[in-house]
């Protein structure tokens, strides 16, 4: 299968890069799957969403992002997201209880957390 170089990065760090065959991001015109070959694609990410990657080794790298933007040129897709958690590093517990802030934006992160953590387990 063909792959494609891809990168996840956040504002404050690169949460993960490499070769993938395979991503799935929600932007605000709707969810999106990308392949290699893929057409050129510049797409802003909704708050609270859920990026998925399916690496060329057939593992899923899982990250909960709060907005930002999708690059598709050729065979790289670049996530620029404005704060992203891979699924790994969430405490379910805590993102739960952020149900519960006044925030609507608090809120949004904590569902996506929660998304994310559900997906990879």
């Amino acid at each position: 299968m063909a792959e494609m170089s891809v990168q996840l990065v956040a504002v404050e760090r690169r949460l993960w890069s490499g070769s993938a065959t395979f991503v799935v991001a929600q932007t605000t015109e709707g969810e999106i799957g990308l392949m290699a070959g893929h057409e050129p694609v510049l797409g802003e990410l909704v708050d609270g969403g859920v990026v998925k990657i399916t690496t060329t080794d057939g593992e899923t790298v899982i990250a909960a992002v709060h907005g930002g933007f999708l690059s598709v040129n050729a065979n790289n897709v670049s996530i620029l997201a404005e704060s992203a958690e891979l699924s790994g590093e969430i405490d379910v517990d805590a993102a739960r209880r952020d149900l519960q802030a006044d925030d609507a934006d608090e809120r949004a992160r904590a569902a996506a957390r929660i998304r994310a953590a559900d997906t990879a387990a």
